[in-house]
């Protein structure tokens, strides 16, 4: 799950990170008192979206010209006009992609003297089996850009779990961002403060970017972005409460409430399968024959009727689906069900695009049975590559 910026340094000011003085606001009418409130001479106005970016972002609705979703004002008034001028418009941004999203929160934050920018992010390291902070002197950069071209600039420093971030882990990291004296110390204070909430938290991804040096040396967290391992939000109802779901696709928002895996992709064949590795075969081989996955859905080795009928609903509620794949290997799962809850959902929404099912395993004469008997134009199909076959060709005639 992810949070906004404003949200993120507040959890973060919690474990003692040191945090500029902002202001929130998710109506035009809140915006004089925030920018009230913040003791000037500069603000710094932010969109806050889930993405990227957003500094050399453009609003679809300004002029190409127009400054981007991050702006530097030098009085309360322009502070006033750009709030004005950003809320409610859309922001695209590279990560947004062209839809762009659109801006219905805007922070305002008092100004920084900077004096250097660095990055400073915590991830859990696949290879290393840590937990890990990757540092760099080349902050308020697409890191990617920095690994790409320059990838001596980019240290990492694994932390065992039993230890913790020890002195010698901090010290490593104010090495690699070349950190003396004052920022040296908050910075070595700081790193531990981090390890602490990733940990703390179940965070997935804490990136800092740009963690700034100001001219009196002294350390600022200035941009954050914090990602939650949802599978652990249960641990964290103050987490929870953090939510936006304007921020997520409406169809993964309603998968979750029926406990269904969904992440929407932007192909054409909507995919239902039960179990993470089947599906993302089922993926990979409708684009070995040409075509593309307009999502990825697992709806689990003991879903009911229900749940299956609530994932068909949310497949046809793409737009973008041309076709439908239902590819069920029952286990656990029973055939049978899976073709109930295909037939329900069919029904109540008069499905008018091409549909693929194959199922074996578990009640798999009763399921083709129950497929069979309803009525519906189903192309039946004998193994995977005959489904995918089927149903690329049924979509792109």
């Amino acid at each position: 799950m992810n949070i906004h910026e404003h949200q993120a340094k507040q959890v973060l000011q919690e474990f003692g990170a040191p945090i500029a003085k902002g202001a929130a606001i998710t109506a035009l009418d809140q915006a004089e008192a925030a920018v009230a409130s913040l003791p000037g001479p500069v603000w710094v106005v932010k969109s806050q979206i889930h993405a990227g970016g957003r500094g050399k972002g453009k609003f679809k609705e300004l002029a190409a010209d127009a400054k981007g979703g991050v702006r530097v004002s030098f009085s309360a008034e322009e502070a006033l006009a750009n709030i004005k001028e950003m809320f409610g418009k859309t922001l695209v941004t590279q990560q947004t992609g062209p839809a762009g999203k659109a801006v219905n929160r805007i922070y305002v934050e008092d100004g920084a003297d900077i004096d250097r920018e660095l990055y400073l992010s915590i991830l859990v390291d696949r290879e290393t089996g840590k937990t890990s902070f990757v540092a760099s002197t080349e902050g308020g950069m697409d890191i990617e850009t920095v690994a790409h071209d320059t990838p001596e600039l980019i240290h990492s420093v694994g932390i065992t779990a039993s230890a913790g971030c020890t002195d010698a882990d901090a010290a490593a990291l104010a090495d690699a961002l070349k950190l003396d004296g004052t920022a040296r110390t908050q910075g070595m204070a700081l790193f531990k403060n981090l390890y602490n909430a990733f940990v703390g938290k179940d965070m997935s991804l804490l990136e800092i970017n740009p963690l700034i040096v100001t001219k009196s040396n002294d350390i600022q967290v200035l941009d954050a972005k914090v990602s939650f391992d949802g599978n652990a939000l249960f641990r964290h109802p103050d987490i929870m409460e953090l939510r936006d779901e304007t921020e997520e696709d409406a169809k993964e928002v309603e998968a979750s409430k029926h406990d269904l895996a969904y992440i929407a992709l932007d192909g054409e064949i909507g995919c239902m399968v039960n179990g993470a590795g089947l599906a993302m075969a089922t993926m990979d081989i409708i684009k070995l024959y040409g075509a593309e996955p307009a999502n990825f859905l697992d709806v689990g080795g003991s879903a009911t009727t229900e749940r299956v009928t609530a994932a068909f609903k949310i497949i046809t509620a793409d737009p973008n689906v041309k076709g439908i794949l239902v590819n069920i290997f029952g286990g656990i799962m029973r055939c049978d069900v899976i073709a109930s809850g295909v037939v329900q959902a069919a029904a109540d929404i008069s499905l008018n695009v091409p549909l693929v099912v194959r199922l074996e395993g578990t009640k798999v004469e009763e399921g083709k049975a129950i497929i069979n008997e309803s009525g519906l134009n189903v192309i039946a199909a004998d193994d995977l590559d005959d489904a995918a076959q089927k149903i690329v060709k049924a979509v792109k005639g």
